[in-house]
């Protein structure tokens, strides 16, 4: 069984998992507006690991007996700028995630709840991927510069992630 403490927590990481899901799906929108649809495959697909991550968290609270409850998920952002500066915003919020996620293990190890501990691990490694992988991006945005050329490139790179 799953503490209160614990349960309302990991009750608030499914939220802000949400609110990810939703933030990349604007983003998503903005750059297919903008006809980069590589960049918008990009966001789309992102937007569907953070919904998948909201449903392994309500998953894990039902296996430990718990209730999940879900709260409204706030409108994000619309407007947005540059690509580079897209991707410091997605850098930014993942560090964002990566802090709530060692928050929960952190109250996981107050509570002495093993599972936990052991089910957030996973979460901690996928943050080091997330933010590596905004952290490449940035550096081959800001590689390239204002090239158009260039951006066409990275745009049918991200275009390819599944």
């Amino acid at each position: 069984m799953i503490s209160k403490p614990l349960q309302d927590a990991l009750n608030e990481q499914i939220n802000f998992e949400l609110v990810s899901a939703y933030l990349y799906l604007s983003m998503s929108a903005h750059f297919e507006a903008q006809n980069l649809s590589g960049f918008a495959n990009w966001m789309r697909v992102q937007y569907q690991e953070e919904t998948g991550h909201a449903m392994k968290l309500y998953k894990y609270v039902f296996d430990r007996n718990g209730v999940v409850t879900l709260k409204a998920v706030a409108q994000p952002a619309t407007k947005f700028k540059t690509p580079a500066d897209v991707f410091k915003q997605v850098l930014e919020h993942e560090q964002k995630v990566t802090s709530l996620i060692n928050k929960l293990f952190e109250l996981a190890v107050k509570e002495k709840d093993y599972a936990a501990q052991s089910f957030l691990q996973w979460f901690i490694n996928e943050q080091v991927e997330e933010e590596k992988n905004a952290t490449d991006i940035i550096n081959l945005l800001e590689m390239i510069g204002d090239s158009p050329v260039s951006l066409i490139m990275v745009d049918r790179q991200l275009g390819a992630r599944k």
